[in-house]
Parts: C-alpha cells; structure tokens; sequence
C-alpha cells in the first residue's frame, strides 16, 4: 500500500485530528512517511487562527507542487481541516494540482477519497459540507510504535464547534456549532487509551468548559463538564486530566469546587484573557470584564493557592490604545501568570474585528508584543526559580525535544521538566529534585518514583517524599 506523510498546523485539536487520520489510513493498510519527499500522498492538516498560519500552509504546498513537477511524481496532495473548511474550491482553483481538500466535518472520510484518488476513480475531491454526528465519528487514535512520549499522554476531542463568536475569531466558521459527544463514549476512548499505556489525558475542544450544554444539561448542581471530568476520574490507571481550551466565563462554582477536591484533575488552569482592557474585551465580544476575570483567579487560588495559572493575549486589535495596553500590562502583574501565549492581531475574513476602524500600525504591534512577551517571561522566571531547591511530582513522557539525551516530562501545574535518566522512567509518575531553572523549564535528577507522600499540588519543600 502507498505511503502518507501529515504535517500539522495549528493547536492540540489539529494534533489529535491529524493523529487520528493517521490511525485511520495505517488500520487500511497504509505505511506513514518519514517525510513528504518518501510519501505518495501528502496531506497538510491546516489553521485558519491566523494569518501566519495560512501562508506558511500555502506556501508549503506550493513547494510540494514543485517538487512533484520536477521529480515528476504522481503524488496525491490535499489539504485538511480548518483553512480547508473556509476556503473550499478557491484553493484547488489557485492551486490545480491540489487533488484533495476536506473540511472539518470530513477527517474521517479521508481513507475512503484517498483510496478513491489514487485508484483514479476520481479526479478531484472538495468536501467541505456538515455531516451531523462527524464529532464523534474519528475515534481511531494512537498507534503501536508511537514515540514513547505519545504512548504515555494523548489527546480526547470531547467536542466540536463553537458558539462564542468572538468577533476576532474564524473557529466558529471553520468548526461550526457546538456538538458534544456522549460521556458514556469519551468514558470508553479513555479506558482504551489507558490499556494502551497512556497516563494523563487532555480534553479537548473550541470552548471546552460548554461540554454538552444542550445534550446533557446540569445534574445534582454539577455541569455537564464537571459530570464529565467526574467520570473520568474513575477510569482506573488513570493518572492525570487535563483540558484545553476553556473559556473564562465557562469556570463556575463546580468546576473551581472540582479543583479542591482530591483528585486527578492537574492543578493548572489555562485562562484565555486576551486583554486586560474592559473596552477592548467588549470590542473583542469576550462576554466578561476584567473584575469577573480576576474574581474566577482570585476562586481559583482560594481552593488551591499554587495552581499554576496560564492565557492568551492578542496585541494589537484594532482601536487598541496605549492606555488599553496599559491595562494588559497591569492585569499580567497582578495575576503573575505562569506563563502565557502572546499573539499579534491578525485580521481574518468575514470577522467582524476585520472591518473594524482604527488598525493599529504594524510596529506599534511589534513593539508592544515585544514589551508584553518580555514582562510574562520576567515573571515566569521568578516563578520557576522558586522551585529549585523542591522535589515536584512529574509524569515522564520520554526523550527530551532539545536533547535526546536527556527525558522530559510534566508537573501538575504544567511545568517542563528535564533531567538525565534511562528509559526505565517513561511513563512513570517519579518525584524529581529541583536543582536548576530556566526560560520556562525546570531542570533536576531523578529520585524516588511514584511519591507517596506528596501534596496535592505535586510540589512540597521537603526532601523526603
């Protein structure tokens, strides 16, 4: 059978949905490429976030374009997901030897169009149309001989759509309405996950804390995302419980109640703030003021003071004024996030951000997402230097991405942490003395493995764990 090469762009959905198209294609017998230069088809699953993301997309079909000419080569080229979605035919029309483009409702059709393409049975494919019931349709996920730091986390699309609408954002045309599966079949996908050696689990979904809002509804004064994390946390070799993204306003009582109890929820939560400007968030459509923001911190540090608290900002949005920015810089120093993703204002078509007044000049957003990044790394720095000289609960999830000498893996809170050991810790819960940190990453040597006695938070000062 030919073989498939998938690169990805974009966020965790993206990689669980390029994932799973992969475990699709190998159960019909395909082989996966080393690289699109070995590939018979290659596929770019795609972002429509941002601009950058779109553009590095096309222009790296367009280089595999013209690779194929000069090679001659009859490869199968297409494009997935996301930017798929909102540009349909007009990317075949731009570049005709594009052979496949699906949409977001489609990924777990493309084993049977590509099957169809390369048997020449068709020509072209663009399938961008909404298929009811597609959100729980793509369930195949990790594959035997993954890399071990894949065997030991993975990814659980619990949803798909969304309808915030926030009027910087393209997700809710690209992803369509929300549409929640049942808990009862994410249950399953977890213990599944967890026979095949994974440890920790994320949630995934365009505003994840609306889980089955419509579908399920409240119970006993619980959400339906709060039901969810619930049973999840009964899958037995279940270690650790993620989620991305929420939403803000999508943190209740229960929810913030959730994080206080023993459980395997991790104690970090990732806020996505995007301004610390009233006015701004009322521009961008964000449904909370900055009060109601830091009242959800202010909660959430009450029922586990050392939760590790992560955003987003966008720089830049247009009518964003130096006093507005003011204010960002202001609420970065009174949360002091542990870190945070710092994003230029990027217009996207048929928003309404896109056609608003005012854009702010291309240096002036430059010169403040330099200002802005600076002051979050400043204050991540203080925080992970307070943690050398600790020992911190970390799951192992195997080689490090910098240095394959040495193992990586999480704390609860989300840190990145390293240090030399052997194989024998992959996949293993191990306490980690804390001897040095940097840029966003903790450094230490291995120690006992699977603390019995440390605290919740997976951080204590003692020695003895």
């Amino acid at each position: 059978m030919p073989s498939v090469f998938i690169k990805t762009y974009g966020c965790q959905m993206n990689e669980r949905d390029s994932e799973a198209v992969a475990a699709q294609l190998v159960a019909k017998g395909y082989s996966l490429a080393p690289s699109e230069a070995a590939a018979d088809v290659v596929l770019l699953n795609t972002c429509s976030v941002r601009d950058m993301a779109e553009r590095r997309a096309l222009g790296k079909m367009r280089g595999l374009v013209g690779d194929s000419r000069r090679q001659r080569r009859d490869v199968v080229l297409g494009f997935l997901g996301c930017m798929a979605q909102s540009r349909g035919q007009e990317l075949i029309d731009r570049l005709p030897d594009v052979d496949l483009v699906l949409g977001t409702h489609k990924f777990h059709r493309v084993a049977g169009y590509v099957d169809d393409l390369l048997s020449h049975r068709r020509d072209k494919v663009v399938d961008v149309a909404e298929e009811p019931g597609s959100e729980a349709a793509l369930r195949d996920h990790l594959l035997t001989g993954n890399t071990p730091g894949k065997s030991v986390t993975a990814y659980i699309s619990i949803m798909q759509g969304c309808n915030q609408y926030c009027t910087f954002c393209i997700v809710p045309y690209t992803r369509g309405v929300e549409r929640s599966r049942p808990i009862a079949d994410i249950v399953a996908e977890g213990r599944e996950l967890v026979t095949r050696g994974v440890k920790e689990i994320t949630l995934l979904g365009q505003i994840v804390t609306s889980y089955g809002r419509r579908e399920i509804g409240p119970k006993n004064g619980r959400s339906a995302f709060v039901q969810l994390l619930e049973a999840m946390h009964e899958i037995d070799g279940l270690e650790r419980i993620r989620f991305t993204a929420p939403h803000p306003k999508g943190y209740g009582d229960d929810l913030v109640e959730a994080y206080g109890r023993p459980s395997k929820l991790c104690e970090s939560a990732h806020l996505p703030v995007q301004s610390g400007s009233n006015r701004v968030l009322k521009l961008m459509h964000r449904g909370y003021d900055r009060e109601r923001f830091l009242d959800v911190v202010t909660k959430l540090r009450r029922v586990q003071p050392e939760m590790g608290i992560t955003t987003d900002f966008i720089v830049g949005f247009p009518g964003e004024t130096e006093a507005d920015f003011a204010e960002t810089l202001s609420l970065v120093r009174e949360v002091e996030f542990d870190n945070a993703y710092v994003f230029k204002y990027s217009p996207r078509r048929d928003t309404p951000a896109a056609r608003m007044p005012d854009p702010v000049p291309a240096e002036v957003i430059e010169e403040r997402h330099a200002q802005l990044l600076g002051l979050v790394n400043e204050i991540g720095t203080r925080k992970y230097q307070r943690v050398v000289g600790q020992r911190v609960q970390v799951l192992v999830e195997g080689p490090s991405r910098r240095n394959a000498r040495r193992l990586e893996g999480r704390t609860r809170k989300g840190y990145l942490a390293v240090f030399e050991g052997s194989d024998a810790h992959i996949g293993q819960l191990i306490c980690l003395p804390i001897t040095r940190a940097g840029l966003f990453t903790l450094y230490g040597a291995p120690g006992l493995t699977v603390p019995l006695r440390i605290n919740p938070l997976g951080v204590t000062a003692s020695h003895t764990a």
